[in-house]
């Protein structure tokens, strides 16, 4: 809530309206939630002196502490670390693999990054003159100069990956490019090229193939991808929902309805670049995390499923997609009782033995 609050509080420096709603679509939330935060954090509230938990006017408040999203990774399995900030204990980071024994603390973490930060490339730190920069508030602004900070069991097991040069006015770049995505969305329907030129400038510098997990970039790399595919740029479309997937899936996780977006649009751009084989694979772990969000019988697990007959189909699996097709279709009509997407799924079917007859197919136990 209080870097929500604190983001607010940046892009009002920028546009004096609309803070709260650019805010909220950048993170995904509801501006109402976001604006009672805002109003929240905002209202005059009694100190309590003397509690441990209490973060004063001297004290660092929570968003102090962490590392910019999809920053820090685990030396083991290399996947990005999950905050942990609960109202009785300090901030934490854990690994969602259980590779750590124990969580590590937030603010070690900072202060160890600020400190190579200072030491380092203390030109990209906001400094008075005369009042040194606390480490914690230094690593703010590591995401300025690192890709990755890589850490073991213990914050000193740490491994720093620098940029080449620091990225330059971060809040006014994040901000004007969230801006542009917020524009871009708007645009879409009725002024596609207008809106993909947008999503462009918006990812300048930005490399679909070495870029790391950023909000901004993840969602501008999504509505670029799916405008690539509607104007049949198929290779663009490809790379940008690589990117869009692999970021979605670090930041959010692979269940959450912007990763399966993502991977969705990653599947659906292999599939029509004639990737059949890279398509297959990409459907069917969509269709694995669907069940798991969905469950087994979900109108959408089983709209992959069928989807991913067709790919088999595609591949010249034409038994083996038609039996899919088929169960799919038995048990859509049953869980889904008039759901139109029976129909199409019957067409397809229908077209899939068509196509058998008129090639002469012969499937002896279930081979082509």
């Amino acid at each position: 809530m209080d870097a929500v609050v604190q983001r607010v509080a940046d892009v009002r420096t920028v546009k004096a309206y609309g803070a709260v709603t650019t805010v909220a679509r950048q993170l995904d939330l509801d501006p109402r939630t976001v604006q009672k935060w805002v109003t929240k954090a905002t209202a005059p509230q009694a100190q309590e002196p003397n509690r441990e938990t209490n973060r004063g006017a001297d004290g660092p408040v929570p968003w102090e502490f962490y590392l910019h999203p999809g920053l820090l990774h685990c030396k083991f399995c290399r996947q990005p670390v999950d905050r942990v900030e609960t109202a009785d204990a300090a901030p934490t980071y854990v690994c969602g693999n259980d590779c750590w024994p124990r969580p590590l603390d937030a603010l070690v973490i900072a202060t160890h990054v600020g400190r190579a930060i200072l030491r380092h490339a203390p030109r990209i730190v906001r400094s008075h003159a005369g009042t040194p920069t606390p480490p914690h508030l230094a690593a703010i602004h590591a995401h300025r100069i690192l890709t990755r900070v890589t850490v073991g069991t213990t914050a000193r097991d740490m491994t720093l990956t620098w940029r080449t040069a620091p990225l330059t006015d971060p809040d006014r770049w994040e901000t004007e490019g969230a801006q542009q995505v917020a524009v871009a969305r708007d645009l879409i329907i009725n002024d596609p090229l207008r809106a993909r030129q947008l999503l462009q400038k918006s990812l300048t510098g930005i490399d679909a193939a070495t870029a790391p997990p950023h909000p901004v970039h993840t969602e501008a790399a999504t509505l670029l991808a799916a405008l690539h595919l509607r104007l049949g740029d198929l290779d663009a479309a490809t790379a940008w929902a690589g990117y869009a997937h692999h970021s979605a899936e670090h930041l959010y996780g692979a269940t959450d309805p912007r990763g399966l977006h993502a991977l969705h649009l990653f599947a659906a751009a292999h599939r029509r670049a004639g990737h059949h084989q890279r398509a297959y694979h990409l459907y069917r772990q969509l269709g694995e995390h669907c069940a798991h969000s969905d469950g087994p019988y979900g109108q959408r697990t089983l709209a992959v499923h069928a989807t991913t007959a067709l790919v088999l189909h595609n591949l010249g699996h034409c038994h083996a997609a038609h039996n899919l097709l088929a169960d799919t279709i038995t048990t859509h009509r049953r869980e889904h009782p008039g759901h139109p997407a029976t129909t199409r799924m019957t067409h397809h079917l229908t077209r899939i033995r068509q196509d058998c007859a008129t090639h002469s197919h012969h499937h002896e136990d279930g081979q082509r």
